[in-house]
């Protein structure tokens, strides 16, 4: 699609051009007093609009030749426009060329050549350009000047640079400027300096929206979800009327927390002001409720929404597939269909791991390896690591190692240094019964310094995120929840579930060792405590975990929940697994 519009784009440019071409000749040939102000001032403004809209190098230079026969550069900014032009579509010397003739560079004319440098993250030549402007002009740097190269140096992470833009800055007094410190606040925030860009916001003497939603977006998407939550909940304070990218940023906060009663409060917030019937905020909401465990709120989200679009759609269809409901994701995949709404890639991918999370034959293929790999290698889109993990997935249910390798090459091709990619592999050898490939595995992480994530997994309490570790003993709870799990854990043992130390990812030889190991995972010390904090025998404990789920753990949840009588959700990376009366909603399928 892409490559016939720009086949095309030649063609629409054509009668463009040939008007452009007819009246700059005509303007030329024609006695001047018969072309008055308002003709040239049309003139211009037709240049200047197929400059703005040129998508080819060529049309370009062509533009630039009948200006430079037939009209000043400094009508309109045209000189400016075509340097802007050039720098837009990749040709930096033709730029530089045509900056150089322009016989009048004013701070306009400066401030535009730095900002297409920055809008192409070209830092060097951004600051070669400030540089010029300083050491051979009279003119002085001013906000439009100042912003764009900021903005180079947070997309380049140049923080030594900005940190001297920063020094410059202030030396010329230019710190109150509200744009400037805001720009400063995302650069420090996204080098992960949350101090500096702290100290930067609470120096403004009025924040504005734009300054709220900096701060609040640095500390969510730095791994500081609650502080995020934290400055939000102080730009209501304030009175600062948030917009969707405020709220886009917070539900990310939630999701991050995995605090479904925060997630209530602000879908009452949007409920008050209007805001639930923005299309992005309610797909970001009923997306939010599915990664909280609340398949029945995303439901009642999306069917509130009036026309929803691709993403919506979308989004609901992968809220099933997560959940283990592939019928239901292949139910709305039709209905979407139906509707006249034309799905993308990104729709594909979720309705091929819906059906691979449920196991379902004949939609999603699952056991007919060789037909979903062939599936996946003839996709008109090119296959992305989900993809190939739900086929990995699928080789590790049917032991098929080697398709599964295959798998874990392609995806290690596209996620080098995601230490899940690892882990699955090392768990589908540890599940085959293969210790020694699967401590090879683990051997090339070290030797790729690939950085494995701990294991953790979180459960809310009593407005608490209550986060464990493998083997925590930090919890103020420790001693009762130690106790209760190996309760538990007495129970399950005595019920014929033996522990599965092939999970154990660590290079121990001795049995007893790895099984107290194991029998410490994250993910049965928040049972515990859930069981033993939790009195409502109706509601289900709802875990998040940052990794995939051991198949220890998974078949731990299952016993316990037909032991306890109690509903278990638990989110892994890749999806919920519902445990009820001794069965998981992934009919032992991830």
């Amino acid at each position: 699609m892409a490559a016939s519009i720009f086949r095309n784009a030649g063609q629409i440019l054509l009668p463009v051009k040939f008007a452009i071409s007819r009246r700059l000749c005509l303007a030329s040939q024609s006695p001047p007093q018969l072309h008055g102000f308002s003709n040239l001032d049309s003139l211009v403004s037709a240049v200047i609009t197929a400059v703005t809209s040129c998508a080819s190098i060529s049309n370009c230079r062509s533009i630039h030749c009948k200006v430079m026969k037939s009209l000043s550069f400094s009508h309109g900014f045209i000189g400016d426009q075509l340097v802007s032009a050039y720098l837009r579509l990749g040709f930096t010397k033709d730029a530089c060329n045509m900056f150089d003739e322009l016989p009048d560079r004013d701070l306009v004319s400066w401030n535009s050549f730095i900002s297409g440098f920055s809008r192409r993250g070209d830092l060097s030549n951004c600051l070669n350009a400030f540089s010029a402007m300083k050491l051979e002009t009279g003119v002085e740097a001013n906000e439009g000047t100042i912003v764009p190269l900021i903005s180079a140096c947070t997309e380049t992470r140049a923080l030594d640079i900005g940190t001297y833009i920063h020094g410059f800055i202030l030396k010329f007094g230019m710190l109150l400027e509200l744009r400037i410190a805001n720009v400063l606040i995302n650069m420090y925030g996204k080098s992960g300096y949350l101090d500096g860009a702290s100290g930067l916001f609470e120096a403004i003497p009025i924040p504005n929206l734009v300054s709220w939603n900096s701060i609040i977006a640095v500390h969510v998407q730095t791994g500081k979800p609650e502080e995020g939550i934290g400055y939000f909940i102080r730009s209501r304070r304030a009175g600062i009327k948030p917009d969707q990218g405020t709220l886009i940023t917070t539900l990310e906060a939630c999701e991050e927390l995995g605090s479904a009663k925060l997630a209530e409060a602000i879908h009452g917030f949007l409920f008050i002001t209007g805001l639930d019937s923005n299309l992005t905020l309610a797909t970001g909401l009923l997306s939010l409720y599915s990664k909280l465990g609340s398949l029945v709120a995303s439901q009642k989200v999306f069917g509130h929404i009036r026309n929803p679009d691709s993403i919506a759609w979308t989004a609901m269809l992968a809220s099933y597939g997560v959940h283990g409901k592939g019928k239901e994701a292949v139910k709305t995949f039709k209905l979407m269909v139906k509707e006249g709404v034309a799905p993308d890639h990104v729709t594909f991918t979720h309705l091929l791991n819906a059906c691979s999370h449920a196991g379902l034959l004949k939609e999603g293929r699952a056991g007919l390896l060789s037909d979903a790999y062939k599936l996946i290698i003839s996709m008109p889109m090119k296959p992305n690591s989900g993809v190939w993990g739900a086929l990995m997935g699928a080789c590790k249910k049917h032991n098929n190692i080697e398709l599964g390798k295959e798998a874990f090459d392609n995806m290690l091709a596209l996620e080098p240094l995601d230490s899940r990619n690892y882990l699955s592999l090392s768990n589908m050898y540890s599940s085959a019964g293969l210790r020694k490939e699967a401590s090879e595995v683990r051997g090339l992480m070290k030797k790729r310094s690939v950085i494995r994530i701990p294991g953790s997994s979180c459960i809310e309490h009593e407005k608490r995120i209550h986060r464990f570790v493998s083997g925590d003993r930090s919890h103020p709870l420790e001693e009762e929840i130690s106790k209760k799990l190996e309760e538990l854990v007495k129970k399950v043992r005595g019920s014929g579930a033996w522990a599965r130390t092939e999970f154990v990812l660590q290079d121990v030889d001795d049995e007893e060792v790895r099984e107290d190991m194991i029998n410490k995972h994250s993910e049965k010390l928040a049972i515990a405590f859930g069981l033993m904090v939790s009195a409502n025998l109706r509601m289900p404990l709802v875990i998040t975990k940052n990794l995939r789920i051991c198949g220890d753990c998974h078949e731990f949840a299952k016993v316990v929940s037909r032991l306890e009588g109690r509903e278990i959700i638990i989110r892994d990376t890749k999806r919920f697994h519902h445990f009820s009366n001794g069965s998981c909603s992934c009919r032992d399928y991830w």
